[in-house]
C-alpha cells in the first residue's frame, strides 16, 4: 500500500482551505451585494457623488433603508453639482415620501459641493448641514445648444430636413433659432425653474417669493446659506451624524450602514463601456442634437 507524501497531503490540504476562503469571500462581498452590515441602532449613508444622471440606484438604497426596521434613520451624503432634471426630481420625490412618513430621520451632509440639482434633492431631507466652504445654491435650469451653422457655410455643406411639424427640429445645432422657437423654450425653461422654487418652498419651508429672489443661479458657501434658511447648521460629516443621531433618539455611538460602492474593470465591461459613458455625457450636454434641461452648476 502507498504512503502519502506527508508534504503534498498538507500542500493539498492548505491549497483546499484557501479556495473554501475564497468561495466564501465572494459570495459574501460580491455574490451578496457587498452590504456592510453592523449590529445595534443604525444610522444608512447613501451617497451622491458627481453629476446625476440616473435616479434608480439611489433610490433603490432609499427604498431598501426605509423599509428595514433596523434603520432609524438616513444621511446622505451629497457632493453633486446637478445634472439633469428628471433624475433629479425622481430622488427628491424619494427622500420627500420618507419624510412625510415620519417613520424615519433624514439628514443632508453637504460635501464640497452641494449645487444645483444636488441642493434639489437636499431641500426634501429633514435637516441639512453643510461645512462652512461648501458651494451651494446655483437655483436654476441651464440649456445648452450649439450652432455650427457658420461652419457649415463656409465649408460648403448645407442641412436638408423633413419634418413633421414646425417645431419638429426646435434646437437643431444647424441653423439658428428663431424667436418664436426660443419663447416657446423659455416657456419650459421657466416652467422647470417654477417647479425648483417650489420645491425649495416645501422642503425647506421659506416663502416662496424669498426662494424666488435668490434663485437666479447664484452659489452660496455654507455659511452664507445658512444665513439665509437653504442650510440649517455648520459641521462636517461627523457632526452631521450626531445630529442625525439626536434627530432619531439614539443614545451613544450609533453604528452605520452603508453599501460598499465596487468599482474594476470587469465591473465596467458589463455594466456600462466607455461608449455608454460617452453617449451619457453627450445626452447631459446636448450634444446628440435636441435638447436636455438641467439643474447643473456649470461654473
Amino acid at each position: 500500500m502507498r504512503k502519502r507524501h506527508p508534504i503534498l497531503f498538507m500542500f493539498l490540504s492548505l491549497f483546499g482551505v484557501a479556495v473554501f476562503i475564497f468561495i466564501t469571500a465572494y459570495i459574501v462581498t460580491i455574490g451578496l451585494g457587498s452590504w456592510s452590515w453592523t449590529t445595534g441602532e443604525k444610522i444608512a449613508v447613501v451617497r451622491i457623488e458627481g453629476v446625476i444622471l440616473d435616479s434608480n440606484e439611489v433610490i433603490e438604497e432609499l427604498k431598501e433603508y426605509s423599509s428595514n426596521d433596523s434603520v432609524k434613520a438616513i444621511l446622505l451624503r451629497i457632493d453633486s453639482p446637478g445634472g439633469a432634471v428628471a433624475p433629479s426630481q425622481e430622488i427628491y420625490q424619494e427622500v420627500k415620501k420618507i419624510r412625510n412618513k415620519g417613520k424615519k430621520k433624514i439628514v443632508t451632509s453637504m460635501g464640497a459641493v452641494t449645487a444645483s440639482g444636488g441642493y434639489y434633492i437636499a431641500s426634501a431631507s429633514d435637516k441639512i448641514v453643510a461645512n462652512p466652504g461648501s458651494i451651494t445654491g446655483s437655483i436654476g435650469v441651464i440649456l445648452e445648444l450649439a450652432n455650427i451653422s457658420g461652419l457649415m457655410k463656409k465649408v460648403g455643406v448645407e442641412s436638408v430636413v423633413v419634418k413633421s411639424g414646425r417645431y419638429k427640429d426646435i434646437g437643431s445645432m444647424f441653423r439658428s433659432m428663431t424667436q418664436d422657437e426660443r419663447d416657446l423654450i423659455q416657456g419650459v425653461i421657466d416652467d422647470t425653474q417654477d417647479q425648483f422654487i417650489e420645491a425649495v418652498s416645501q422642503g425647506r419651508g421659506i416663502d416662496k417669493e424669498k426662494v424666488r429672489a435668490i434663485a437666479d443661479g447664484r452659489v452660496f458657501t455654507g455659511r452664507q446659506a445658512q444665513k439665509i434658511g437653504l442650510v440649517d447648521e455648520l459641521g462636517n460629516m461627523q457632526d452631521a451624524i450626531k445630529i442625525t443621531a439626536k434627530l432619531a433618539g439614539i443614545k451613544g455611538e450609533p453604528s452605520l450602514l452603508e453599501k460598499k460602492k465596487r468599482f474594476s474593470i470587469i465591473d465596467m465591461i458589463r455594466n456600462q463601456s466607455l461608449i455608454d459613458l460617452i453617449s451619457a455625457g453627450n445626452k447631459l450636454t446636448g450634444r446628440e442634437g435636441g435638447f436636455s434641461l438641467k439643474y447643473l452648476l456649470t461654473y
